[in-house]
């Protein structure tokens, strides 16, 4: 029987040789494997392969499309080519002069007696100046956290892994929005956690499938993003808010509250607020300032401080006390502050070039949002569009990417605004608004 791999690796030269496009369809495999006479397992492991080496995709009902292949430069057309590779996957906010206004505080930590300190292990708890700094950093008008309740990570996906291994036993479910960031459901794999979608509505879960999901079978933990949710930039009004926050607190269910992008919404409220006792909250400096140096909140209820802080020590996921030492540096000098409200204009300022470009689609966002949820035209898929892109030089994350569980997802893909440069960033969606016009045969 002809190893599974070998086959893969022939349709892989074809993707690469190009023929076989971005968003064709492969055969049905038990056709594929009657065509080639080999068994229909040996079929079905080599396009398992395939997916594995991310060049297909299957989607179900639909069949196995091809994701990836070499770039091509299509000819004269309406769909205008995009030129230099332009990234609308990553999404990390860039100010103007950010560099020389970080340049400053890492330049007092290289002084020796500076440096010795930072270079030493930091704890869990960080330091009581960067509690302080955190705690007025994250303050609402109606929340502050208590410095003494805020545990450090080395990034803000940390804090969400430490939350959640200390909430959830292998095997738990957890409830989150039927879209969700993907790299939660990569953590739920990791922990062997259940990721659970409650139904909702344009503001999120609803409080009564909270309760119904809850009595079907228990849930360990709630996560969830009411500000700014990624990828539908969807913001829970107050009334949501204390509904879901009641809910919680009566069926006694720990929520983990991802308040990363939360900094562009200005005045609004986490449910830790409302749920004292029963939210863990997340966020962090990755947005705020950059990924590259960063730290990420955790700011844990009393009681759950210690179980919490003894999940981030035996993940390995600790801040780093020289990235420690820097934040609290540009936290306490108003650094962050300065560079909040300037991603808070670009991201207004990208959104107007966004409602712009997509004029007429059925794009749905904030005008506070780096990010935006695109409905696709008929009859384009979310798969076949991405590739379609790709082979125009513009990554997108496709709708499927956010799904939990078995239901499809609505054809669509996420834009991130953030991180290309503006004038790449608007020749890119006139781009996709040329490719979303024309009609896809795939």
């Amino acid at each position: 029987m002809p190893d599974y791999r070998r086959i893969a690796d022939r349709i892989a030269a074809d993707i690469a040789a190009g023929r076989l496009r971005p968003g064709e369809r492969l055969p049905p495999q038990r056709q594929f494997a009657r065509r080639h006479g080999i068994a229909a397992s040996t079929a079905e492991r080599a396009y398992g392969e395939l997916v594995r080496r991310g060049l297909v995709v299957g989607e179900v009902g639909r069949g196995t499309f091809v994701r990836a292949g070499l770039p091509e430069r299509p000819g004269k057309g309406l769909i205008e080519d995009a030129g230099a590779p332009v990234n609308l996957e990553l999404n990390y906010p860039s100010a103007p002069g950010q560099s020389d206004l970080l340049a400053g505080t890492l330049a007092s930590l290289l002084r020796p007696d500076a440096l010795t300190e930072a270079l030493r292990p930091a704890a869990v708890t960080g330091t009581p100046a960067a509690r302080e700094a955190t705690a007025a950093l994250l303050a609402t008008p109606h929340w502050r956290p208590e410095p003494d309740r805020i545990l450090f990570t080395g990034n803000a996906r940390q804090a969400v892994a430490a939350a959640l291994a200390a909430l959830v036993r292998p095997g738990g479910r957890v409830g989150v929005e039927e879209l969700t960031y993907p790299v939660v459901k990569e953590i739920a794999a990791r922990l062997g956690i259940t990721l659970v979608p409650l139904a909702g509505d344009e503001e999120g879960p609803l409080p009564d499938a909270v309760a119904a999901t809850h009595r079907t079978a228990p849930l360990s933990a709630l996560y969830l993003q009411p500000t700014l949710h990624n990828p539908t930039s969807a913001t829970m009004g107050t009334e949501r808010r204390r509904q879901l926050a009641g809910t919680a607190t009566a069926l006694d269910i720990p929520v983990v509250e991802d308040r990363i992008w939360s900094f562009l919404a200005q005045a609004d409220d986490p449910l830790a607020a409302l749920a004292p006792d029963h939210t863990l909250v997340v966020d962090g400096l990755s947005k705020r300032v950059a990924p590259g140096l960063t730290v990420g909140f955790l700011v844990v209820p009393r009681q759950r401080a210690e179980t919490v802080a003894e999940a981030v020590r035996s993940g390995g996921w600790s801040a780093g006390r020289f990235a420690l030492e820097a934040g609290t540096g540009w936290m306490a000098d108003g650094t962050v502050a300065r560079l909040v409200t300037a991603k808070r204009a670009d991201a207004a300022h990208r959104q107007r070039l966004l409602a712009a470009c997509l004029d007429g689609f059925a794009v749905r966002s904030d005008p506070r949002a780096y990010y935006a949820w695109w409905r696709l035209p008929a009859p384009w898929r979310a798969e076949t569009f991405t590739a379609a892109a790709a082979a125009l030089g513009i990554a997108l994350t496709p709708g499927p990417s956010f799904a939990v569980g078995p239901h499809r997802t609505p054809d669509a893909v996420r834009l991130g605004l953030g991180s290309a440069p503006v004038p790449d960033l608007e020749r890119a969606l006139r781009t996709l608004a040329g490719l979303a016009a024309s009609r896809s045969d795939r």
